[in-house]
């Protein structure tokens, strides 16, 4: 949910392909005539579902993937690009339910091509990505099952990508003063006139402060690892795994969306998740816990790692709610989109903030011991 390297949140020209630009470029690019397209919702890139139908002869493959144009501005960094695509691969081969790429004819995984659309010749990276089956978790009614699988997918996932991932485009992931990098929450500064002057307003004003004082001079201490960056509600995708109507278990059957992924820490993914897993629940605060039982089945967290999380999930809150704001004044026609998180995430972060941490974490780390002494299958 994100766009650039830098600290200038949007800073791009979204592509604006229309279905039958989308097919003909499928055809050109990767040989595939498309039977059905459809357009899927997107923040900056611009995405299409398609089903292709089957070359004679072949017996194997898939026909339903996802056209995936990246915005004009991140098609300008081809090895951050590759490095997501090649972990997406890692990820599959190592059994994670990850999208892969279908080649181009030239042999590739993308092809940065021409848009023809608005002011200018923009130039368009394009991937063609093996649709996932499944719901997103936004659009199931929660449970602590499924919270507790996303913790321990979050652990599970960083992990893998840290001990496993050895291609040269990983450097490209020192992404500096990105903005969606949790370090990166001090940044929030200068978007932060967004907001107006209101309550809301002096709630970030304190994250940051808290932020910059307790977390920032911490940072050396946690463990350092690849992250995903962006586990939210919307792009996790479950499908079911029992009959039962009463009390429901879900699987993970997809992660989607690479484009946040960078150098960062353990402890920064499990924040993340639980940031976004409270977006939904009538019960946002006590999610946390079992988000973090989940993680910590994989990956206990450090002392001094659990000390921070508190600021860390108040932290994406407010980079989320600030990054929105801005956004929407620059594209106003994009604004219902843009505020999906900021329906219930204020209401969120301001009872985070009434309750207080002491009382907060104290139900987070009640609920993951608890875990710990009668833990899942």
């Amino acid at each position: 949910m994100s766009s650039g390297n830098d600290c200038q949140p949007q800073a791009f020209t979204k592509p604006a392909l229309g279905e039958k630009e989308a097919t003909e470029l499928v055809d050109r690019v990767f040989g595939l005539k498309v039977s059905w397209i459809r357009l899927l919702p997107s923040y900056d890139d611009q995405n299409f579902h398609v089903r292709v139908s089957k070359n004679k002869g072949v017996a194997e493959g898939a026909d339903e993937y996802v056209l995936k144009i990246t915005n004009s501005k991140d098609s300008q960094e081809p090895d951050l690009i590759e490095a997501q695509t090649q972990a997406m691969m890692l990820l599959s081969t190592e059994g994670f339910p990850s999208a892969t790429p279908y080649f181009t004819k030239d042999g590739n995984i993308m092809s940065l091509e021409s848009g023809d659309t608005g002011p200018g010749n923009k130039k368009y990276m394009v991937r063609l990505l093996t649709y996932l089956p499944g719901t997103p978790v936004a659009k199931i009614a929660t449970n602590t099952q499924i919270f507790y699988e996303i913790g321990k997918l979050a652990a599970s996932l960083d992990k893998a990508l840290s001990e496993k991932f050895y291609h040269p485009s990983v450097k490209s992931l020192h992404r500096g003063q990105f903005i969606w990098n949790l370090a990166n929450v001090p940044l929030l500064d200068q978007y932060i006139y967004a907001l107006g002057q209101n309550k809301y307003r002096e709630v970030v004003e304190q994250v940051i402060e808290q932020f910059k004082e307790k977390v920032i001079p911490k940072l050396s201490s946690f463990r350092a690892c690849i992250n995903h960056g962006d586990l939210n509600d919307h792009n996790i995708l479950v499908v079911s795994s029992s009959a039962s109507l009463e009390n429901p278990q879900y699987r993970v059957s997809g992660i989607l969306d690479f484009g946040d992924m960078s150098y960062g820490y353990y402890v920064f993914e499990v924040a993340i998740a639980i940031m976004y897993m409270m977006i939904e629940s009538p019960d946002p605060l006590s999610v946390g816990g079992h988000v973090l039982a989940g993680f910590e089945s994989v990956l206990p967290l450090t002392e001094e790692e659990r000390g921070a999380l508190f600021l860390l999930v108040s932290g994406r809150f407010s980079q989320s709610l600030v990054i929105a704001a801005h956004t929407a004044l620059q594209y106003p026609e994009n604004k219902e989109y843009l505020m999906i998180t900021a329906k219930t995430g204020w209401k969120h972060l301001m009872k985070m903030f009434e309750v207080g941490q002491e009382a907060v974490e104290k139900t987070w780390f009640e609920t993951a011991k608890a875990y710990r002494n009668h833990a899942p299958a």
